[in-house]
């Protein structure tokens, strides 16, 4: 690892943390006992729209597992306004129902946008009185460490992507400065995260595709991070080290293990959403590659993601609660893109799945980092290409960020890696690069501008990223396949 060499301006050390994670068909049924064991009296489920109109979904298990020990609980509030990508607003109306109930614990049932909005309400509730941008990432907020700990939160996720049932993160999108960001803090971390394939058999096959180019987004990521070793500034006390440490020996681990799944799984896993094996194998590997980006950090696809989401006005997901018409017939997946309809009474939300935002990027962005470690790039591109010859443990090269690598290297590398992600896309029907979501090259400059302000996740980049390497990205963007 090289650690002994390390600048004394650059870390030496590395953490690892997680929830506490159980894993199983059925396993939500069980969560009105953990409720007791937690004491709880005061019972805050969080959840969304589209959840808790599922007959006898995720939310009934819950409330019915709650019911059972009505003896020990003494109530329980369903909060289901949970908006799906979520914005401070959205938080806000949360954390408001939050400190009106005051329970002492919670429970997110939904995906990454409920889990994500109830570490929020959690967080604000347990320490009031703090203004909302105390915690935010900075530079958009105040960055400050969360000053203590907040009260128990269960997560129950029904989707297969965000990994948030293992993470101390929340992200939201902050529309006055047209980007997301989030806040991040070990301390929200979810108590225990309940992860149930049962759970993640409803989401049609447009939202799997989604959610599971999340996941493989976070395995990249966090596997192609710059090392632990190389992230500075050295912490001054330990409990200052970030969220996101950069790659090491133990988030590789994980983030290599959920791209064996995915290489293995993800494509059957949306072709056929009866497929039990495959569903119960992504799901796996999304909470897998929360635990190794939880630890390690994500860096320029999710850093431009946010910019895309956050900027776009022309796209409508088919799939979405958002959708004003479902998609036309002709296949399971949706076509390229679907614009807004002209003529309607309610004009839904534009919105980009944050796993189709993620992915945009990833060709262009792998191509562009790869000559830093190409062994690893490569080795990723075989792991995704279903090659059981692939190594088990990572290359042992040590990583040049001196910009004197082999040229032929590293573009072979970083070809090979976008052609399988180019591969996955087309297989999955998204959206061909920005175009297809409505931009041009003149939006590059606003979308630039939005993603800046990712310091967290763009240091954590193995190759510089400022304006003109970001510029060059989005433009390399706007067609993929």
């Amino acid at each position: 690892m090289a650690t002994a060499a390390a600048p004394p301006s650059t870390d030496y050390a590395f953490e690892m943390a997680a929830s506490t994670i159980r894993f199983g068909p059925g396993v939500t049924s069980e969560v009105g006992m953990d409720a007791v064991n937690l004491k709880a009296r005061r019972v805050m489920v969080l959840t969304d729209k589209s959840i808790a109109a599922i007959p006898g979904g995720p939310l009934d298990t819950v409330l019915a597992a709650l019911s059972k020990e009505k003896g020990a609980i003494d109530q329980v509030s369903v909060f289901d306004e949970v908006q799906v990508e979520p914005t401070d607003a959205s938080f806000a109306a949360a954390i408001a129902a939050a400190q009106a109930f005051a329970p002492d614990l919670y429970i997110a049932v939904g995906g990454g946008s409920v889990m994500d909005t109830a570490k929020a309400a959690n967080l604000y509730d347990s320490h009031r009185g703090r203004d909302f941008l105390d915690f935010v990432n900075a530079p958009i907020g105040k960055g400050l460490p969360v000053p203590g700990p907040v009260k128990p939160l269960i997560a129950v996720p029904t989707t297969a992507g965000t990994g948030s049932e293992t993470t101390g993160v929340a992200i939201f999108d902050m529309p006055s400065v047209g980007a997301k960001t989030g806040i991040a803090s070990r301390l929200l971390k979810p108590t225990l995260g309940l992860v149930d394939p049962n759970n993640t058999l409803s989401m049609p096959p447009e939202v799997a595709a989604a959610s599971g180019f999340d996941v493989l987004g976070h395995a990249l990521e966090s596997y192609t991070a710059v090392p632990f070793y190389n992230r500075g500034p050295r912490p001054t006390n330990p409990a200052l080290r970030p969220t996101y440490q950069g790659s090491n020996p133990i988030s590789d681990l994980w983030s290599m293990h959920a791209l064996r799944l995915l290489g293995k799984h993800f494509i059957a896993s949306v072709k056929d959403r009866s497929d039990e094996e495959a569903n119960a194998a992504v799901t796996l590997a999304a909470t897998i590659a929360g635990i190794g980006f939880g630890n390690a950090g994500v860096h320029l696809c999710h850093g431009m993601s946010y910019a895309i989401s956050g900027n776009n006005k022309a796209y409508y997901h088919p799939a979405y609660p958002h959708a004003q018409h479902p998609p036309p017939p002709g296949g399971p997946l949706p076509p390229p893109a679907v614009r807004a309809p002209t003529d309607f009474r309610a004009k839904p939300k534009p919105l980009v799945p944050h796993g189709v935002s993620v992915i945009m990027s990833a060709p262009a962005v792998f191509a562009f980092t790869a000559g830093t470690n190409p062994g690893r790039h490569v080795h990723a591109a075989r792991i995704l290409a279903g090659d059981d010859t692939a190594p088990a443990m990572p290359p042992s090269e040590k990583p040049d960020f001196s910009g004197r690598q082999d040229a032929a290297a590293a573009q072979d590398a970083g070809a090979r890696l976008a052609d399988q992600l180019r591969r996955y896309m087309q297989i999955m029907r998204v959206p061909d690069g920005l175009h297809d979501l409505g931009y041009s090259e003149s939006d590059v400059p606003s979308l630039v501008a939005a993603t800046l302000p990712q310091k967290r996740v763009l240091d954590l980049a193995p190759k510089h990223s400022g304006q003109e390497e970001l510029s060059s990205l989005f433009k390399a963007c706007m067609k993929v396949y």
